[in-house]
């Protein structure tokens, strides 16, 4: 089958670590849209730790994921690239990164779906990653298959913390190291290495 993976917000570093081994992925977007996902949030370090930006959305009972509209009566981009500014300015590469990552958020999509596309696109675009990825037109029941990733990532189930190489992060100097936080995590701070990084990381999952 071809790899199927759920759609997310700035995914965790061991997403983007499965996705970059193929050239071509489904993204799901006809389940019924479950809640408490990385769908709609990432987790960043800041000087407090482990903080998780959500975007708010609108739905109804039993939406399908492609139904999921952005709320945007909240000014929750906003709120996004300031907090991620405070986090990541000290990092090695945010000033490079910067002024993309704000017109991506600054765009006024819809759906929730789209707005995670374009993130996806620009992220694989920066880490020089081939790989063309569509939305689900029906829904695909889970079958076992290694190249199901859809329940795979889940803030609700800890990757396994070993396979992580521990990298620079902003706040190294009065927290431990912290695995598998949003791909910005790993852009930010090791910039054109971040896709070497990941290739590693593949190779030991």
């Amino acid at each position: 089958m071809t790899p199927l993976f759920s759609t997310a917000y700035f995914p965790p570093i061991a997403y983007v670590a499965a996705l970059m081994q193929h050239t071509d992925v489904l993204i799901e977007i006809q389940e019924t849209y479950p809640k408490q996902t990385y769908r709609n949030r990432m987790n960043i370090m800041t000087a407090g730790g482990i903080r998780t930006l959500t975007v708010p959305v609108v739905r109804r009972n039993h939406s399908r994921t492609e139904e999921v509209l952005i709320d945007h009566k909240e000014r929750w981009n906003t709120i996004h690239l300031r907090t991620l500014t405070a986090a990541y300015s000290a990092s090695p590469y945010f000033m490079y990164y910067k002024d993309d990552l704000e017109a991506l958020l600054m765009q006024p999509h819809e759906r929730l779906v789209d707005l995670n596309l374009a993130a996806l696109a620009w992220l694989l675009k920066q880490l020089k990653i081939t790989c063309h990825a569509t939305f689900t037109e029906d829904y695909l029941p889970a079958t076992g298959d290694p190249a199901d990733y859809r329940s795979t990532f889940s803030p609700k189930v800890p990757y396994p913390v070993d396979s992580f190489k521990p990298y620079y992060q902003v706040f190294s100097d009065r927290l431990p190291f912290l695995p598998n936080l949003s791909i910005l995590d790993l852009l930010f701070n090791l910039g054109p290495e971040a896709q070497d990084y990941l290739r590693g990381l593949a190779r030991s999952a």
